[in-house]
């Protein structure tokens, strides 16, 4: 299907965190008048916060999630989906002194994102309203009084939990902008740029809707730039009823792809006799798109295969809430690890998150929903699916489709209900509607043929035990070995189970609704169903990362399989313990109890450390430049162990373990042929590695201290090693990722670390830091990988976590200097500094 469309949409600068402050009085601020053209300025600093069964507010800064700031529990009801964190209902409240042009121009606020119920007041009087966590929304400012004080309030309700299955955050978690317009306007998302050919000339067609009475005289010019230099440009009278659409021409394009991901500028000025009266400028991409079961997914023509990360929403240690800097440092750490496309679950990713997919170079799966119309959980959003659906497609379409990094939609995630009529119907009318207002990318759906399988006979795997996690104490020590088994083998069920030709018929109808397939846990249906459906394309969708050898096999031999999406590439807070290795008596549900607190499949953990998931994703892709070592954790290895399916191994990259000895278990991932490992200059062999043995050599020796050396082999010729090193004298030391802040929407990541002189971490070494910062920034979030603990994220002291703990320090409206102090009980102290520089917060569209 052809499909192209690039850029990003109205302006998103970074987003900043919120800390908790004393007691405040709401604070009054002042806008600054928008002349002329439209203005979009940030409206994030100065809300007070409170919970609605409170009196007191603190000052916070959006973006702001509101539940990583409640006390966890065992009772939670949230339960083992949100992290064991309760819900709640909260107040934002933010004095702004309305501008004096007021009855002349139309004030309105854009909420990139509110998780709960949101009622958004104006003076006492309810002026908008989403009840849609992950939907772009506007709320006109309409009534205001020049010169006034105007309160606003948001209202946000999410006591009603668990309504998702993963951590979800409460409150504005997204940033929140002020945009001024005159009558005349060009609307927020209201430019389309479609890709229409490519080649010695590229043409793109732009489309750009006016609001607003249209005068004779009206004009409108559209630019695309590269850097500084108008490459085309066009200009036409604006038709009267304010829509127009001018294709341009652009000689010799740098085109867009994940591996050269160029962006143009586009500028779109509305004028009236000559004088400018709006204008809006957004980037983008010139690319084309297409899918065939003949030639799979090409890009720009050429054929692409998708080397993909499923990603949550959530920022790990900062809850739900969406920087901009956090977002790009995720995308970009993934990218580097060999991932070339994005799987947003299961919703819409954040404009910063595409963003920095547009910048970087990643392809993105752009997902609607997890839910339809069966319920996941008791309190999601099934029963508002019907009349909720379109208008969050709309917002998702209008927000995304000038992101080149987006070349597909999803429209549902494991919607078992597609095993029957009423799915099967759904799924045609969510496609149509896709289809109708951007036909520009291809549709897919995910199904677990398991879950279809069931679906078509009645029953439900979200209402049994084993998945929702209720306690049934008078059965747990007679299954509690049988659940372990199970919960070990069940991607393997899952796989074998979907070739049953009860799976197919619950799936065919569903798939036959969109463009590409979508199969979760199913790659043993890849060849026989290509034969048997020569027309469909096929996407893995979700796969069991210890699985990428089988699947990227299939994917490269079997034609029209587009790729594979690995759950996940980043791990994520919620869905507790689904991931995590227990050990002895420990429970090996997929549910784990409280204190799990993170899902634990990621390649990265949640402070963005690689393990070993993202080492042989590089083996199989042949995307690392040497081997990658990883070791069993020499702590538990003398245990039994509760494997879990969406994690092959619990190794991890280190050999340092202070005080240990016994059998250390060492895994080596490699494309090459052979891998030859060394310990302290002694030959510990030399095995086959690469797609014979699954990409991984396993070896065994008695852990001794020192240096591991593995060396790579191809047609007996060495290609490059890698090597883990035991850790000397242990301090407490500091390691930024950056030094420099760009003011109080940016953040930056400072490792806090039990290593010797050289950097070296021992995974052994355990202590509680206690962190102060002063001066141009403060402490955004503390805290470490963790899979259990009772620790918060917001407090000021925290453990670390096999050697290490992170902190991410935001910036501030003032420059100057960030002093960061960390104390240990037992390893010293360190001090770092760091610059914040403030940025101009005023962005022109």
């Amino acid at each position: 299907m052809p499909g192209r469309h690039t850029s990003s949409a109205p302006p998103n600068p970074a987003s900043p965190g919120s800390a908790r402050r004393p007691a405040i009085t709401v604070p009054t601020l002042t806008s600054p008048i928008g002349r002329g053209t439209m203005t979009t300025t940030s409206f994030n600093d100065g809300w007070a916060f409170r919970r609605a069964d409170e009196t007191v507010a603190v000052y916070v800064r959006l973006p702001h999630d509101a539940m990583i700031r409640e006390t966890r529990s065992s009772d939670a009801e949230t339960g083992n989906h949100g992290g064991y964190f309760p819900g709640g209902v909260y107040i934002y409240t933010k004095r702004w002194i309305v501008p004096a042009d007021a009855d002349d121009r139309d004030y309105s606020l854009v909420f990139e994102g509110v998780y709960g119920d949101a009622r958004v007041l104006l003076d006492g009087r309810e002026v908008g309203r989403c009840d849609s966590g992950y939907r772009e929304f506007a709320v006109a400012l309409e009534g205001l009084r020049p010169g006034a004080t105007a309160t606003i309030d948001v209202h946000v309700d999410n006591s009603r939990v668990p309504n998702s299955r993963w951590y979800t955050g409460s409150g504005i978690y997204r940033p929140v902008w002020l945009e001024s317009s005159g009558r005349l306007q060009i609307p927020r998302d209201g430019i389309m740029a479609t890709t229409r050919k490519i080649g010695v000339e590229a043409v793109v067609d732009v489309a750009v809707r006016v609001e607003g009475d249209v005068p004779l005289g009206a004009t409108m010019i559209v630019e695309f730039l590269d850097g500084e230099r108008v490459i085309a440009r066009r200009t036409t009278s604006m038709r009267v009823d304010g829509m127009i659409i001018l294709p341009l021409t652009i000689a010799n394009p740098r085109l867009w792809s994940a591996e050269s991901p160029h962006l143009y500028d586009l500028r779109v000025e509305l004028a009236v006799d000559g004088e400018a009266v709006d204008e809006r400028r957004i980037r983008t991409g010139v690319r084309t798109v297409k899918v065939d079961s003949r030639h799979g997914l090409r890009i720009n023509g050429t054929s692409v295969l998708l080397r993909g990360a499923c990603v949550h929403h959530d920022s790990g240690i900062l809850g739900a809430a969406t920087f901009a800097a956090s977002e790009r440092r995720r995308a970009r750490l993934l990218k580097d690890a060999g991932f070339n496309a994005i799987r947003s679950a299961h919703n819409p990713l954040s404009r910063a998150f595409l963003d920095a997919c547009d910048e970087l170079g990643l392809y993105v799966m752009d997902e609607l929903t997890d839910v339809w119309m069966k319920h996941k959980t008791p309190n999601d959003g099934a029963d508002r699916f019907e009349e909720m659906w379109e208008a969050d497609a709309a917002a998702m379409i209008a927000t995304h489709r000038n992101h080149p990094s987006v070349i597909m939609y999803s429209i549902g995630n494991e919607i078992a209900e597609t095993a029957t009529v009423d799915g099967v119907d759904a799924a045609h009318r969510l496609h149509d509607y896709f289809t109708a207002n951007d036909p520009t990318r291809p549709t897919t759906l995910a199904v677990n043929l398991l879950l279809n399988l069931m679906a078509s006979r009645g029953s439900s795997a979200f209402e049994r035990e084993e998945y929702t996690g209720e306690k049934k104490p008078s059965k747990k020590e007679a299954t509690s070995t049988v659940a372990n088994m199970v919960t070990a083998r069940l991607g393997r069920i899952m796989n074998l189970v979907s070739r049953l030709p009860a799976a197919d018929k619950a799936s065919r109808d569903a798939f036959a609704a969109v463009d590409v397939a979508g199969y979760n846990y199913a790659y043993g249906r890849y060849r026989a169903d290509r034969k048997k459906y020569p027309d469909r394309v096929i996407v893995g969708s979700e796969s069991m990362p210890g699985d990428l050898p089988a699947i990227w096999k299939r994917v490269t031999r079997i034609p029209g399989v587009i790729g594979d999406f690995m759950w996940t590439g980043w791990d994520y807070l919620g869905e507790a313990g689904i991931g995590i290795w227990s050990y002895g008596t420990q429970s090996g549900s997929i549910n784990k109890p409280y204190p799990a607190l993170v899902a634990g499949p990621g390649a990265f953990d949640i402070t963005g450390l690689p393990g070993a998931p993202a080492l042989l994703a590089a083996a199989v892709w042949n995307t690392a430049d040497a081997p990658g070592i990883s070791v069993r954790p020499l702590d538990v290895t003398d245990e039994r162990a509760n494997k879990s399916p969406w994690r092959s191994t619990d190794a991890i990259c280190s050999w340092s373990w202070r005080g240990l000895s016994g059998k250390a278990e060492v895994q080596v991932y490699s494309a090459d042929e052979e891998v030859e490992l060394w310990l302290n200059g002694r030959c510990l062999g030399r095995k086959r590695a690469g797609a014979r043995v699954n990409f991984v050599a396993r070896f065994t020796t008695q852990y001794e201290p020192g240096e591991l050396v593995a060396i790579a082999y191809q047609n007996g010729v060495e290609t490059g090693r890698g090597t883990l090193r035991s850790a000397g004298p242990l301090s407490l030391r500091l390691r930024a990722e950056s030094t420099e802040l760009d003011g109080p929407d940016d953040l930056t990541y400072v490792w806090a670390e039990l290593a010797d002189e050289f950097g070296t971490v021992d995974s052994y070494a355990a202590d509680v830091i206690a962190v102060a910062v002063s001066g141009a920034g403060s402490l955004a979030g503390l805290g470490s990988a963790a899979p259990m603990t009772e620790e918060s994220f917001i407090d000021h002291e925290h453990s670390t976590y096999r050697g290490r703990a992170l902190a991410i320090i935001r910036g501030s409206e003032r420059n100057g200097d960030v002093s960061m102090n960390v104390t240990s009980r037992r390893h010293g102290s360190a001090e770092i500094v760091l610059h914040n520089q403030t940025a101009n917060r005023i962005v022109h569209a």
